[in-house]
């Protein structure tokens, strides 16, 4: 976990409007864990970023997909890594203090999710601009 944390900032969005969107909403989701609350608040927050992440992933790999992105396995694989992540978070969470969330989750978004965009999804988008204008939607 040597990963520098990052926040969401403009050199995040690749004029995809609705990955865009998701990924600032992943990060604004990451945002609200302060490690200040209650156990049962901060557990439905993880399961909501949880969902919402892997909602996310889905709708990637679909766009990809219906472009023919000749990387996709490839990328696949990174999004089965995030998801592991997060299972394995899911699975522990209830041993941890609300503080030892609030940094894994911190890690996952502003560490590992930060650098998949800036890395593996940049990849992409040239790809998806000259192969679909109904991407962009």
């Amino acid at each position: 976990m040597d990963m520098q944390l990052a926040e969401w900032s403009d050199k995040l969005e690749f004029g995809l409007p609705r990955i865009d969107s998701q990924h600032k909403q992943l990060f604004d989701l990451a945002a609200t864990f302060a490690g200040n609350g209650d156990q049962i608040r901060v557990m439905k927050s993880l399961v909501m970023l949880s969902n919402y992440a892997k909602v996310h992933l889905r709708d990637e790999e679909e766009m990809l997909a219906s472009l023919k992105y000749p990387e996709l396995e490839a990328h696949k694989r990174l999004h089965a890594e995030f998801k592991d992540m997060l299972i394995k978070l899911l699975d522990n969470a209830r041993q941890l203090s609300l503080d030892e969330i609030a940094k894994e989750v911190q890690y996952l978004i502003y560490g590992w999710f930060y650098n998949h965009i800036m890395q593996a999804d940049v990849e992409y988008v040239p790809w998806v601009r000259t192969h679909s204008l109904k991407a962009l939607g």
